[in-house]
């Protein structure tokens, strides 16, 4: 393997400035205000916090390190088409601002999984919880995985030792600092990461002679690809894929998702969480966008002389880290100030999921359990304490799960997999309850379950296909490295051949990971149905008449509309009734109809 630059002095304390930084954000708001001594101030900020730093904090919830690295290795490995997700974040947007969230500000209750309670039962939030607990952990894995990626590649450190390093670093500081201290280290976060971006664009421009120069690299290389609208689910990335999926794997975090309902809820009213989340999307966008060419940026560096077919690294994933200490490593510190945006992009994204699984577990778990077993509620000091201890717990377990987020290859599709096997189910049963009156507590559970288990069956089932990359070549390269990137040519030329031409692998282990999240809503959705709708006809009594609030605005208009209407002929039906009468006449006759 040939020698890679390593860290130097400067860069190691620009390192620990911006981790005290960020620690030292966490300590103050531990320390001031409400000193998170009660659920309030510790989970939702007391509902005070300003529009802007929720809005970046929606952004980098889920865009941390693995947008840094896992976007900018896509685009260099396998082209611009994934670029077309940014349409679906566009289309998704109005679709939370006034369809999901005022149905979750009316609620304002800490666990978004209280929902479905007050909808279906307590059955339907125990089995939610636990499917958003197996979604985030395995997501704070990869996290707390793709910095390990950074440090391999630069500084020579295992993976093993930065993972635990980094692991317990998150787990400190998840412990101490409520969402206010999240929010604020988010901004913090976004910063380091648009400048990590700006700069290493900035620097491939001035080497290759402009922007346009790194497009014209680009295109020579095959990697400008905006046109694949195969109809195929089998194709990796095209626009249906990028468009249907990616709209369904936005709903499912930022409609539906407990971090991010808990960053909206800690803003005063509907009004500005709404204009939060607006402003959230150009920015998501830029950040998308950005980090897409920056993949470009780095392919006009390597396009004659790949890392990978030299086995300077292991991993499409390192690019990034390794593009910055070959073009920075004789400028002191910058190298250490792009390192340490990797590391504040997985402490506060960590520490968002730590704060949430803390969250979902006191309110519905604990907080029942011990109000069953005792007759009484928790202290509200004693809960954000038992909060705390929690978080820290999530913490270590997140860095066991990081070991094994490398056997789910990329960092990105690894990420979107763990998302659209887990949240298409979740988007499905919510759905299922704001979207219709129909819909009962056994079909919503049975059909999530049967999605989450047809969806790990056709997402980690093996063997699967390897998916074809994009042509690379080392004619640039050193002539005393090719011995050994002749033979990785080789094997790279197989894989290609293996993957695009071999149809003996199982259809269902074929298809892209983007149609997971789709799959998952739909099967939840439809089975869902279907079965509240067998179970009604079998099982007839009266039913239920249900909160307008329980349900998307324009749903919950169209109901009370018809109740209006059916109360309306009652009154011409039964003139000298009272209302009294009338009333429960209506939902005799409505539960009958049902």
């Amino acid at each position: 393997m040939a020698e890679i630059n390593t860290l130097g002095w400067a860069d190691y304390l620009v390192i620990a400035i911006m981790l005290c930084i960020s620690i030292g954000i966490g300590i103050y708001y531990r320390f001031s205000g409400g000193r998170q001594k009660t659920m309030e101030e510790y989970f939702v900020a007391s509902r005070s916090m300003s529009i802007i730093p929720v809005a970046i904090a929606l952004v980098v919830s889920f865009m941390s390190a693995i947008t840094l690295l896992g976007v900018s290795a896509e685009n260099y490995t396998f082209g611009t088409q994934f670029v077309v997700i940014n349409i679906s974040y566009l289309l998704g947007t109005p679709i939370v601002c006034y369809g999901f969230l005022p149905v979750f500000f009316k609620l304002q209750a800490t666990s978004a999984y209280e929902y479905l309670e007050k909808r279906f039962g307590v059955r339907a939030r125990m089995v939610a919880s636990f499917v958003y607990w197996v979604q985030l952990l395995l997501y704070s894995g990869v996290v707390l995985y793709a910095p390990s990626l950074a440090l391999e590649a630069t500084t020579g450190i295992s993976k093993t030792a930065s993972i635990i390093i980094i692991g317990l670093v998150c787990a400190f500081y998840s412990s101490i600092g409520g969402i206010k201290a999240v929010l604020i280290t988010d901004v913090f976060q976004a910063l380091l990461m648009f400048t990590a971006i700006f700069v290493i664009i900035g620097i491939a421009a001035s080497d290759v002679g402009g922007l346009g120069q790194i497009w014209e690299i680009a295109k020579q290389g095959q990697r400008i690809e905006f046109d694949s609208i195969s109809a195929d689910p089998t194709v990796r990335h095209t626009w249906w894929s990028l468009i249907i999926g990616g709209l369904c794997t936005f709903l499912s975090l930022y409609g539906v998702n407990q971090v991010q309902i808990q960053r909206s809820l800690t803003v005063k009213n509907i009004r500005a969480s709404q204009t939060a989340l607006w402003l959230c999307w150009p920015i998501l966008t830029l950040l998308s966008v950005t980090t897409c060419f920056s993949g470009l940026a780095i392919y006009s560096k390597y396009h004659n002389c790949d890392p990978l077919l030299q086995k300077r690294i292991s991993s499409p994933d390192m690019l990034m880290p390794l593009y910055v200490m070959d073009t920075m490593s004789k400028m002191p510190g910058l190298p250490g100030l792009f390192i340490a945006g990797i590391f504040s992009a997985s402490l506060s994204t960590i520490s968002a999921a730590l704060n949430s699984l803390a969250a979902v577990t006191l309110e519905d778990y604990l907080k029942p359990i011990y109000k069953k077993c005792t007759g009484h509620e928790f202290h509200p000091e004693k809960s954000a304490t038992v909060a705390k201890v929690l978080a820290f717990m999530f913490g270590l377990i997140s860095i066991a799960l990081a070991f094994l987020a490398q056997l789910l290859g990329g960092i990105l599709q690894a990420g979107l997999t763990i998302f659209g096997v887990v949240g298409g189910p979740l988007l499905g049963i919510f759905t299922l309850g704001m979207g219709t009156e129909l819909a009962t507590e056994g079909g919503a559970i049975t059909g999530a379950l049967t999605a989450l288990a047809f969806l790990f069956w056709i997402a980690f089932g093996q063997p699967r296909p390897m998916p074809p990359v994009l042509p690379r070549t080392v004619e640039g390269c050193d002539m005393s490295n090719l011995a050994n990137a002749t033979i990785s040519v080789l094997q790279n030329v197989t894989n290609i051949a293996k993957s695009t031409g071999d149809d003996s692998y199982f259809y269902l282990y074929r298809i892209s990971y983007m149609w997971y999240c789709p799959l998952g809503f739909l099967i939840t959705f439809i089975l869902g149905l279907f079965i509240s709708s067998l179970s009604r006809l079998l099982i007839k009594g009266q039913s239920k008449e249900l909160d307008l609030n329980l349900f998307f605005p324009l749903i919950a208009r169209r109901i009370r509309y018809r109740r209006r209407a059916d109360v309306n002929e009652l009154r011409r039906k039964y003139p000298f009734s009272n209302i009294c009468e009338i009333r429960e006449n209506s939902s005799d006759e409505i539960g009958t109809k049902l």
